[in-house]
């Protein structure tokens, strides 16, 4: 993993928090990612393999909110990396950066208990009975809640539709 795809990550994420964080502490954890770049000789061609683990899946998270639940996840995963580094987390360079991401991961807590609520749902049991007949009796407010609050969504593709029948190109 290249220094530039931390601090990619690290300015997104202080993106949402404000020009603070980049202004105080960003130009050190630059000069710590690249003596964590050294350490762990990721400029290797291997690296490159495969195409990138976060930067990719970033992309398609557009909106501020939704920024903060994708970029909760990623920060998670670095800490369980610097977890799992060992002794090199002794390193200075490697302290500063796992104390600036422990940061920013506190501030990302409420984005985080979203990524839970999402594994959740995932792991539902769809096939049990019981799961079935509460969805059931969910499933109107769940579609009322979102048309209310999405009433484009719906309107769109109406329109869409619709000129897709006029047009019989």
């Amino acid at each position: 993993m290249t220094p530039q795809i931390y601090l990619f990550i690290l300015l997104s994420i202080s993106s949402c928090f404000g020009c603070f964080f980049c202004q105080s502490i960003l130009p050190k954890i630059e000069e710590d990612i690249e003596k964590l770049k050294a350490d762990f000789n990721s400029s290797q061609s291997d690296v490159a393999e495969g195409g990138s683990i976060f930067t990719e899946r970033l992309k398609s998270w557009t909106e501020a909110t939704e920024k903060k639940i994708i970029l909760s996840q990623i920060v998670s995963m670095y800490l369980k990396m610097f977890d799992n580094i060992g002794p090199a987390t002794s390193k200075s360079h490697v302290k500063n950066i796992h104390n600036a991401l422990y940061t920013l991961n506190d501030s990302l807590t409420e984005s985080f208990k979203k990524v839970k609520d999402l594994m959740e749902l995932a792991r539902l049991p769809m096939n049990d009975k019981k799961i079935q007949r509460k969805a059931v009796n969910e499933l109107f407010p769940t579609l009322q809640k979102l048309l209310l609050d999405h009433p484009t969504t719906h309107v769109k593709r109406k329109r869409s539709q619709n000129q897709k029948r006029k047009c019989r190109c």
